[in-house]
């Protein structure tokens, strides 16, 4: 029989390349077909490579925090092999090439990630969300005790784990002066490329140098956010952000809301304010386009579909996945893809492509938010519409030709805007365009 190759596959529409995170077999290994063998680490999600059919591993063709593009070849599976008696001794890896500059970073990032274990062996059971966040955070999960269910480990177990334990307080360094200071070298990002901060305007300026005090905690950041941290000085740097505001009284919207809350938690339909405001700013979005774009070198483009990012916290940090055509959705439509894009993403299972093609971003603070604040644009939008709290205030309406006072529940809008190719006009349409509808309950349940 043919010796099946395991390639690296397309993960999702926009990747285009993965790092080995960590080996789940050994040569020599059995495996059935649909097994792991592999996890992959990209900068959308991390994914399992399944096993095509049944066999033997009889060569592993890349190592362990090496990058691999899509289409190369990971390891080869032997259907008629039998397997070898030393199988339980891990083989090394083939060690990568030895690598240019610009990817030191990389494999430094995914050695790290690799030494977490997180594949279960020997280790307590595991969902792949908590393997996940012990390979960010460097833990041996063959190390740690399961305080859950039938000793299953959890996220707070790794966190646990993951804690430095206190450091002594060193001496503090001879006095340096600014001219002693050497020039920070530029920072490299996870996937290989140089970080956007070594673009940042040079200058007499240095940051003085960390001095450890006494209760002081040093924090490793995860993988997730260290793309975050990238993702956003990158932002910040490319992008002119201006940011505009409005004040949207809701009380038509809420009425709406009330009415039909209960009737559609019966269907399993979650019906929140979110979904309100996601439905409104994607039709906005179809009459003012270049608030739907992303723009190149030395052009930009008007996008045909409308497809909404949704800013989701989980316990790894930050994830916005995405809600396809959401302008083609009611209400209802828009409520019941927020809520399986939340439970996806809180749970660890998105997929690459659930976290791909999102040309606009919502950023919904939660229960315990504030007033109002500005985010930063996630690229490659030209724009993020940031909600605030709702709160009960006093509003001035007109009834019967008179000006009255009434309580409402009213709520701030910002909205960021690349001022590149979004001018203040636009963007002012846009925003007062998302508060008309709101402030008419102008929807289709």
């Amino acid at each position: 029989m043919a010796i099946n190759t395991i390639r690296m596959p397309q993960l999702g529409e926009s990747v285009v390349e993965g790092t080995i995170g960590k080996w789940l077999v050994r040569e020599g290994e059995r495996v059935e077909k649909d097994q792991p063998v592999v996890e992959i680490l990209t900068d959308k999600a991390d994914s399992e490579v399944p096993a095509p059919a049944a066999g033997v591993v009889t060569k592993l063709l890349a190592a362990e925090g090496q990058v691999v593009a899509v289409g190369d070849a990971l390891c080869e599976v032997d259907p008629a092999a039998t397997a070898s008696a030393a199988a339980p001794r891990m083989s090394e890896p083939p060690r990568p090439a030895p690598a240019a500059a610009g990817n030191q970073a990389t494999s430094s990032a995914g050695a790290v990630a690799a030494q977490a274990g997180g594949n279960g062996r020997g280790a307590a059971p595991s969902s792949p969300s908590v393997r996940k966040l012990a390979r960010e955070h460097g833990v041996d999960l063959q190390q740690v005790a399961g305080s859950g269910d039938g000793g299953r480990l959890t996220h707070d177990d790794v966190i646990r784990a993951a804690a430095p334990a206190p450091a002594p307080v060193a001496a503090a360094p001879a006095r340096t002066t600014a001219t002693e200071l050497p020039s920070p070298e530029p920072r490299r990002s996870s996937v290989g490329q140089p970080s956007p901060i070594a673009s940042a305007p040079s200058g007499a300026f240095r940051v003085p140098p960390y001095i450890p005090r006494a209760g002081d905690q040093v924090v490793p950041m995860s993988r997730r956010r260290k793309i975050i941290a990238d993702h956003m000085v990158y932002s910040k740097l490319t992008a002119p952000h201006v940011v505009t505001f409005a004040e949207i009284d809701l009380h038509l919207t809420d009425k709406m809301r009330k009415t039909n809350k209960d009737r559609l938690a019966k269907e399993g339909v979650n019906l929140t304010m979110l979904a309100f405001v996601a439905a409104a700013a994607s039709r906005a979005l179809r009459e003012f386009r270049n608030m739907n774009a992303r723009v190149l070198d030395d052009s930009y483009v008007l996008l045909g579909e409308v497809n909404l990012g949704i800013a989701v916290d989980t316990p790894e940090g930050l994830v916005v996945p995405v809600i396809r055509h959401a302008d083609e959705l009611t209400v209802r439509g828009i409520a019941r893809a927020v809520d399986e894009i939340a439970k996806k993403a809180r749970d660890g299972n998105l997929t690459p492509d659930d976290l791909a093609g999102k040309t606009f971003t919502i950023s919904n603070p939660g229960k315990k938010g504030n007033l109002v604040g500005g985010a930063i644009i996630s690229q490659p939008n030209v724009g993020i519409l940031r909600t605030g709290e709702i709160k009960k205030r006093v509003v001035v309406v007109e009834h019967e030709g008179e000006d009255l006072m009434a309580i409402h529940p009213v709520m701030h809008m910002a909205l960021s805007y690349d001022h590149r190719i979004v001018d203040g006009v636009a963007a002012n349409g846009f925003l007062y365009r998302v508060g008309e509808i709101l402030e008419n309950a102008d929807f289709s349940l």
